[in-house]
Order: C-alpha cells, then sequence, then structure tokens
C-alpha cells in the first residue's frame, strides 16, 4: 500500500458519500472505519471528507488540479474493493 503515502500527491480531496444505516453502505462505512486513521496519517493535509445522507447510494469521489473529479459508485462492492478503487482514483491523478 505505498500509493497511500503518495496520495495527497495526485489527489486534492477525498470525499466518502454514504448512508449511516443502510445494508448498501455497510462496507464503505467498514473502510472508513478501518482505514481513515491510516490514510490521514500518511497524508496529514489531504481532507478526507465523510458525508453521511440518509438513503444516498455510497460513492466515492477524488478532487485532482484544475477542479476535475472523479466518482465512483460503491454500491455492492466489498471493503477490498473499495480500496482498490481509491488507488485507481489515486493512479488516475498522476
Amino acid at each position: 500500500m505505498a500509493w497511500r503515502a503518495s496520495l495527497s500527491r495526485s489527489v486534492k480531496e477525498i470525499r466518502v458519500l454514504m448512508c449511516q444505516s443502510s445494508p448498501a453502505s455497510a462496507p464503505a462505512r467498514e473502510f472508513v472505519k478501518k482505514n481513515y486513521a491510516d490514510i490521514k496519517a500518511r497524508n496529514p493535509s489531504l481532507p478526507f471528507l465523510i458525508r453521511e445522507c440518509s438513503g444516498v447510494q455510497p460513492q466515492l469521489w477524488a478532487r485532482y488540479d484544475m477542479g476535475v473529479e472523479r466518482c465512483v459508485n460503491l454500491n455492492g462492492l466489498t471493503e477490498a474493493q473499495i480500496d482498490k478503487k481509491l488507488e485507481e482514483l489515486a493512479k488516475a491523478g498522476e
């Protein structure tokens, strides 16, 4: 997971949108619980925003230079797949 240390070089902001209680957002909630501290420790200046809204489908957003944003729908993905999607978003900004 060496890519996590260079995350702030390729991405300007990360946002996770999820529902507080829906089963569809459960893997996203677990991903945040298990990985937020590690990502912030490696990238202390990177905004890592968690947005909770009732009934929303889980999504992962990455903002790059010049305000360009990319979104990935996390519905039906496991924690490992969410981690892989974040890695892909990070590499897309390099």
